[in-house]
């Protein structure tokens, strides 16, 4: 493929799909905000909110290094973990609103198609940052970031040489160029996430190429639109008509009705929930799953349900905490972070999260 994207062009659509993104979610609700766990499920495509969420985290290890003093040593172990530990409790108390995520989600949506576009650029941006010589524990560490083609990018970081002291930015570049002309499909890449990115704004790979035709948004027609039938134009909507809004409902939920209801996984675990049982013979009541899950259950649900993902881990369960009622945990279980993980033969571990739940809501 000799087709050449265009980086501003992207970036052109990352504003206009984060103007519509927000208009959805803050129009009815315009002073909310997002913790972590509405973050981590704010679009249906699970790359744009892990950008996202990388981006907080360069943004605190960026104001981290402001903290110097001629008087107190920040390089010191003990304080570096406390700035560790400081770190894993700011990210379970996230707060954004929408003046602060749009353009956040705006960078996000081009760093994703340039993912899929530039993957050259994107390994460089993504993966070979930070100070060198580049560790592969760090390579790996920034691969869970990476959603998008990460079996590409995986290969990439386990077929490089075992060492203990790190690489140049230099060489791994070197490395990736061979590595991405042996083994990437550009077009079938950017095809499939185009199509994806298009089923909440309009966009093909036209729209994307250096000599390819400028978007230009259409102009709103002061006509009344048509009651009764549904619009079948292939233009896109003008930018100044936002969706209908939908309160409370996640984007995940919005696309998933789209496309309709495929859930055997959630249906095969709403069969296997723990039924109510009598007051005498339940365990006792916990007052948070945080609380009441142990550092053994803690290490084991994170590598088993949640990919070994330490923050996402801690906002499905600040979210669980935060639920009403039981019936609500076990939908969000079952419905959501059962599709999102494919907690396919982990039935051990659903059952004790599930015995958790229902003693939480005892």
């Amino acid at each position: 493929m000799n087709d050449k994207y265009s980086p501003a062009k992207c970036a052109q659509y990352g504003h206009r799909l984060a103007a519509r993104l927000c208009d959805q979610h803050f129009g009815t609700q315009p002073a909310a905000t997002l913790d972590g766990p509405a973050l981590l499920r704010f679009t249906p495509v699970r790359q744009l909110n892990l950008l996202v969420l990388r981006q907080l985290l360069t943004q605190w290890q960026a104001e981290a290094t402001h903290l110097r003093s001629p008087y107190f040593d920040f390089d010191a172990a003990p304080v570096q973990a406390s700035l560790a530990q400081l770190m894993n409790m700011l990210s379970r108390h996230i707060r954004l609103d929408r003046a602060a995520l749009e353009p956040l989600l705006a960078q996000a949506i081009a760093g994703a198609l340039g993912l899929a576009t530039a993957p050259a650029a994107a390994a460089q941006h993504l993966l070979f940052s930070g100070p060198e010589p580049i560790a592969p524990a760090s390579l790996r560490d920034n691969l869970r970031y990476i959603d998008l083609n990460k079996k590409f990018y995986q290969g990439f970081v386990d077929n490089l040489p075992d060492t203990t002291e790190g690489f140049s930015a230099e060489f791994l570049g070197h490395r990736f160029e061979l590595y991405h002309a042996a083994n990437y499909r550009a077009h079938d890449a950017v095809q499939r996430f185009v199509e994806t990115l298009s089923t909440l704004l309009p966009l093909t790979t036209a729209d994307l190429l250096e000599d390819g035709p400028v978007a230009t948004p259409p102009v709103p027609t002061t006509a009344a639109p048509p009651v009764a039938a549904a619009p079948v134009a292939t233009e896109p909507p003008a930018e100044s008509v936002a969706l209908p809004p939908a309160p409370n409902v996640p984007l995940y939920e919005k696309l998933k009705a789209s496309q309709g209801d495929t859930q055997p996984l959630a249906e095969t675990l709403r069969a296997h929930a723990t039924p109510a049982r009598p007051a005498e013979y339940a365990a006792p009541k916990v007052e948070t799953l945080r609380a009441a899950i142990s550092i053994n259950q803690r290490f084991s649900f994170i590598n088993e349900l949640f990919n070994g993902e330490n923050m996402e881990y801690h906002a499905a369960v600040q979210h669980l905490d935060a639920l009403a009622t039981a019936e609500q945990a076990r939908a969000y279980l079952t419905d959501e972070l059962a599709q999102r993980y494919d907690w396919t033969r982990k039935e051990e571990h659903i059952g004790k999260l599930l015995k958790l739940i229902e003693r939480k809501f005892t």
